[in-house]
């Protein structure tokens, strides 16, 4: 039987298959990337697909608390933009 990951989400602290979660990263070099392949380097968020999940990750500044420092708003909103493309796409 094959090992399945499991990734908590953020905002929702529900377990679930990694491939059914969106992967946000904080890359060394401090950017912050959506990660579609769930292999780029860097500390990962997870966050469910959901619409909800994400609007409140957006809303309450989730990944403030996550990447322990204060992002600026154009993280969020770049965030936020990312976020319509991959629902649109699924």
């Amino acid at each position: 039987m094959k090992h399945i990951p499991m990734r908590s989400c953020i905002v929702c602290r529900q377990q679930k298959d990694k491939t059914e979660l969106l992967r946000i990263v904080k890359k060394p070099s401090g950017e912050i990337v959506l990660d579609e392949t769930g292999r780029e380097s860097g500390r990962g968020a997870y966050v469910c697909k959901s619409g909800e999940c994400m609007t409140n990750a957006i809303k309450k500044r989730a990944f403030n608390r996550v990447y322990k420092q204060q992002l600026p708003d154009a993280v969020y909103e770049k965030l936020e933009m990312a976020y319509g493309n991959i629902d649109a796409s699924n």
